[in-house]
């Protein structure tokens, strides 16, 4: 009988786990929390099996707890995504992240045309779509869809 070989991941012990990512969607949520530059432990799988979203991806990051507005980042690339809050290896919270119905300064217009990419306006979405994220931006209406989505 052939024995059957399993990767164990450490747990942490103060931090975020981020799971529930789409597969597709991994390296664009590192991205933008620039998980990339930091100097703390950050463990990441993708393509995990997930009975809800077929394959899925989670991101355990070691002393790092995120603010509303990295939150909502998440929210706009990784909508399904959930939020485990860990202290002393163990979740005291979790967090559902959730589109907010207005985007304001994180997201850049697609439409090359518009406004706030000639000039220092800060940009403003109205949320028209929270499944499939759709953003109409305040200045010239433009729908952004999410495969779309350029946060700064």
């Amino acid at each position: 009988m052939k024995e059957i070989k399993e990767l164990k991941v450490n747990a942490i012990k103060n931090g975020t786990v981020i799971d529930h990512i789409p597969a597709k969607s991994l390296f664009k949520v590192i991205s933008i929390l620039n998980l990339d530059k930091i100097d703390t432990h950050v463990t990441f799988g993708t393509n995990l099996e997930s009975k809800r979203l077929g394959l899925k991806s989670i991101i355990k990051i070691s002393d790092k707890f995120f603010e509303n507005d990295e939150i909502n980042k998440i929210a706009l690339i990784a909508p399904e995504a959930k939020l485990n809050i860990i202290k002393d290896y163990n979740v005291v919270e979790k967090k559902i992240v959730e589109v907010p119905d207005n985007i304001v300064g994180i997201v850049k217009c697609v439409n090359p045309k518009c406004v706030t990419n000639h000039e220092k306006i800060t940009t403003k979405f109205k949320v028209v779509s929270k499944q499939h994220v759709s953003l109409k931006c305040h200045y010239c209406e433009k729908i952004t869809e999410q495969e779309n989505i350029e946060i700064y």
